[in-house]
């Protein structure tokens, strides 16, 4: 495969920056590094260039990675991004930003290989109209998650259910459960509109997923992959509700 990524690397730190430009330059699939020491000077670069891919820190001076990253999306053509950071504690804001990738520091070459892969599938797959104009629409923004040292990133779609872990929230998919630094509150204010709904203080579902609600042992469950999930008083009246709602629509 021939190089032809123009990539601009955004950090405040010189030798970390370095280090990343390095690891970029090496890689066969990458035609042009340019470097910036803080937003503004990203800015520069973005203006005057074009550049296909933004590898960004999050903890910077003055304009953060976030809030960059934001105003790159209101690009005409924006860039793809992926954040390069030592920390994991806006990971919520960036699964919202519908970003690349998400590589952790210390950065090595095998994760930045497998982060240009991501950046170009990304730039592959919205060819075909359909996709294109789903991957507009944000309809499935994907979740940073930790795994076995690598972050992966995970479709909301994939998301069954969500279980309240203290200040954590536990996503459970079809394979397994991925802990994420956020709140099952903020989940489901956020995820209200993807049919995602709360059934309890400890428990937000999808809720097409739900097979059954029925007593049990004087309150409500409703099962869902099998698993049985309760639901609290409070929540039930909404919840019969919004299944009835459904149940309408698809009778249709």
């Amino acid at each position: 495969m021939s190089a032809f990524l123009r990539i601009l690397a955004v950090d405040d730190e010189p030798p970390a920056l370095d280090e990343l430009a390095y690891l970029l330059r090496a890689d066969r699939r990458v035609a042009r590094v340019y470097t910036a020491g803080d937003a503004t000077e990203a800015l520069r670069v973005l203006r005057d260039t074009d550049i296909d891919v933004v590898y960004l820190d999050i903890r910077m001076p003055g304009l953060d990675g976030m809030e960059l990253a934001r105003v790159l999306g209101r690009f005409a053509k924006p860039p793809a991004v992926v954040f390069v950071t030592a920390y994991d504690d806006r990971a919520a804001e960036a699964f919202d930003l519908g970003v690349t990738d998400y590589v952790r520091k210390p950065v090595q070459t095998d994760r930045i290989a497998e982060s240009l892969r991501r950046v170009l599938a990304a730039r592959l797959v919205p060819q075909h109209p359909a996709v294109q104009a789903s991957r507009e629409r944000e309809d499935d923004p994907t979740i940073p998650v930790e795994l076995a040292g690598t972050t992966r990133l995970l479709p909301r779609s994939s998301v069954r259910w969500v279980e309240a872990q203290g200040d954590y929230a536990r996503l459970h998919t079809s394979d397994g459960s991925h802990l994420v630094r956020v709140a099952l509150a903020t989940l489901a204010e956020r995820w209200a509109d993807a049919g995602f709904v709360r059934i309890h203080r400890s428990y937000l579902v999808q809720l097409g997923l739900i097979t059954e609600l029925r007593l049990a042992n004087g309150g409500y469950v409703v099962s869902i992959d099998g698993r049985e999930l309760p639901v609290s008083r409070r929540h039930t009246r909404e919840l019969k509700d919004r299944l009835v709602r459904a149940a309408k629509q698809n009778w249709r």
